[in-house]
């Protein structure tokens, strides 16, 4: 018996027990059957949604490919001077004297990274019908606290490949054991007029990249079939 049995048996044995339940009991299995996905899409249907709904967000969407994403990335850096990476990007990326490339390492503070103008990350997946992005702290995405010091996150998604319809799509393909961040436009809160500040629990700018290009997982779309 691990600690937490011992105390939940002690909070079990204080509390008075409840009168006999003729219903389900609180184990039952509950019924979910609503729907996976709200509509049958194309590949391409789900990119166009994933960044309809990222724009009403406020965050800056751009699509390119491989070949054209070098000189993309130059230009959202144009006023960066030292830019923060992940372990592993997994693309090209400029080549701009200019530039000052940090690779995420356990050394890291918050300081240095509050030194640091962008940063430049992928993905776990994009959720079409909710416009989020997942991250999962994987070699292409480093540590959380590398997304959410900067000021400018640039997000590269890989599509179609990366892109699922809905959130019941979505987490079967993620590890629950992973620190997960579910990114849906930049940071931003109301104050007491509602009225909407930016970049107060993260990047202010959000810039996500759909980069036609073929996802890396061994199983790019492992998706269910219809419904």
């Amino acid at each position: 018996m691990t600690s937490k049995d011992r105390i939940l048996a002690r909070i079990r044995r204080a509390v008075p027990q409840p009168a006999a339940q003729t219903g389900p009991g609180p184990d039952a299995d509950i019924p979910r059957d609503y729907l996976r996905v709200h509509a049958t899409r194309t590949p391409q249907e789900r990119v166009d949604l994933l960044a309809a709904h990222l724009a009403e967000y406020r965050a800056r969407v751009h699509r390119t490919d491989e070949d054209g994403l070098r000189d993309l990335l130059g230009l959202l850096l144009a006023d960066a001077a030292t830019v923060q990476l992940p372990p592993d990007l997994g693309f090209g990326l400029p080549s701009d004297p200019s530039l000052t490339f940090v690779t995420d390492h356990a050394a890291q503070t918050p300081r240095d990274l509050d030194r640091v103008d962008a940063v430049v990350t992928g993905c776990a997946l994009a959720i079409a019908e909710t416009g989020t992005i997942v991250l999962d702290g994987g070699p292409s995405q480093g540590r959380r606290r590398i997304t959410l010091v900067p000021d400018h996150h640039i997000c590269l998604v890989r599509v179609p490949g990366q892109v699922v319809d809905s959130v019941p799509e979505a987490l079967p393909l993620l590890d629950p054991g992973r620190p997960l961040t579910w990114i849906s436009g930049p940071s931003a809160t109301s104050d007491i007029e509602l009225e909407r500040v930016e970049g107060v629990h993260g990047p202010r700018t959000l810039d996500v990249v759909l980069v036609a290009a073929p996802d890396p997982r061994p199983d790019p779309d492992p998706r269910p079939g219809p419904q």
